[in-house]
């Protein structure tokens, strides 16, 4: 069968295909050879203007045709390199000889050798997929997260002043506001925002083994470390890692890949809330014509997009896992598992990118039902315990915990009438009790952010 979105192994390239085909500029197979070039031939143009005496009689104003190479790369180039890797068995091996070929079509054949000097594959590995990794936060994640947080803000100052029965152990407890509820979700998920935009985008360049072996014994004059630097730091935008064995140790990606997870598990956190408060009838969600929630019972409309997002966000935590777990354990000098493992980094990624869109989607389908978040409060009068206590210390009373207890435990059903008897019985002043009746558990919600 021809691949297409109905005979594709994975959802992401299948049934998710239309939240996850920006991502093919990223992770793609032609996107990481796209990669490959782009770093091959800036490479090339740093190495032109580094002094090196070869090649000082090179035409600078060439620099521009050849970022042309890749600013143009085409399916058609990534083909040729694909048909060239058959023969030499070797990835990077077939972009160097791409390069040769362009540059002899630009009358370079002068300067072929210098294309891929003194470098190792993983000189190319290492950067171009790091590099793949922080443009594919900045202009895929970014945005998105981004919208979420907006969204989410949104939600929290519209009903920043709706009272809500709050539940710890899953009982009722002391009222809160459903606003206030929610941003909770977009502190903790802009504090790790922030953890992950530290993380360095790392990078290893240095030769076959991170000496710089080849270029030093060719050019033993030149400080290669400073030029490695200035290329990784500066041309790249990555940070280059000092000592490195043939490969990049991978520890700043993995804390990458832990930054992305923790922020999944925020949103699955959020998704199970809201996913509960749906059950719980303080959302209805907007109707969609023609949808249908469940094939028997007509009557449904499921939460699916909060389902869909725990799913899709599970899976990709546990990719994310074994990514921060596997990559930085290498065998000596390296092994080649890192290889094929880090063709999968756009996976997690794909499923983190479904899952913060079907969240937005069930986000905008949300409905407040106030009627129903008002009869929990007033069902649960027993809330406005803690208060009153808490006032009858402060007055000195004895022991107010423990009568407060006996009076929420032997009573099966605690109502406003209730609390007034108790406060009328209490040994207090006019004006405590006056106090003490004018808290609700509307009311009782504690201080505005």
């Amino acid at each position: 069968m021809a691949l297409s979105s109905l005979t594709a192994v994975t959802p992401i390239d299948g049934r998710y295909y239309n939240n996850t085909n920006e991502l093919a500029a990223f992770f793609s197979e032609f996107a990481l050879i796209k990669y490959r070039v782009r770093i091959e031939v800036e490479y090339f143009i740093a190495l032109s203007e580094s002094g090196i005496v070869q090649l000082q009689h090179f035409d600078k104003t060439l620099n521009e045709k050849l970022r042309d190479i890749y600013r143009n790369f085409s399916e058609e180039d990534a083909i040729w390199i694909k048909n060239t890797e058959k023969v030499t068995n070797h990835d990077v091996k077939a972009v160097e000889y791409f390069l040769k070929d362009q540059f002899e079509k630009l009358g370079l054949q002068d300067y072929l050798e210098f294309i891929h000097f003194g470098l190792t594959s993983q000189d190319i590995n290492n950067t171009a997929i790091p590099l793949s990794w922080k443009e594919a936060i900045k202009e895929s994640y970014t945005p998105v997260i981004d919208e979420l947080l907006h969204e989410l803000r949104s939600l929290a100052t519209s009903w920043s002043d709706i009272p809500m029965l709050a539940r710890t152990h899953g009982q009722p407890a002391s009222p809160t506001r459903l606003g206030k509820e929610l941003y909770v979700f977009v502190e903790r998920i802009e504090r790790q925002l922030q953890l992950l935009h530290t993380v360095p985008y790392s990078a290893k360049f240095g030769g076959a083994t991170g000496n710089f072996n080849a270029h030093h014994v060719a050019y033993p004059e030149t400080n290669w470390i400073e030029f490695g630097n200035n290329f990784v730091n500066k041309i790249l935008g990555l940070d280059r890692s000092q000592t490195t064995t043939q490969i990049e140790h991978y520890d700043n990606f993995a804390a990458s890949c832990d930054a992305l997870k923790r922020i999944n598990n925020i949103v699955i956190d959020l998704c199970r809330d809201i996913w509960t408060y749906i059950s719980m009838e303080y959302f209805k969600q907007k109707i969609t014509a023609g949808q249908i929630g469940s094939s028997a019972m007509p009557h449904k409309v499921n939460p699916i997009d909060f389902e869909n997002a725990e799913g899709n966000l599970g899976i990709a935590n546990a990719i994310f896992e074994h990514l921060a777990a596997k990559l930085p354990i290498s065998r000596l000098q390296r092994d080649l598992t890192d290889s094929t493992v880090l063709r999968n980094i756009g996976v997690p990624f794909a499923h983190t990118l479904i899952a913060v869109k079907s969240t937005l989607r069930g986000l905008r389908k949300l409905i407040l039902n106030e009627q129903a978040l008002a009869n929990d409060l007033e069902n649960n009068w027993a809330v406005v315990a803690e208060a009153l206590q808490t006032i009858l210390r402060r007055e000195g009373y004895p022991k107010p915990y423990e009568a407060l207890k006996d009076l929420t435990r032997t009573n099966t059903q605690v109502t406003k009438e209730t609390i007034a008897s108790f406060v009328d019985n209490l040994n207090v002043s006019e004006e405590v009790k006056a106090e003490l009746k004018a808290i609700s558990p509307s009311n009782y919600t504690g201080v505005t952010l």
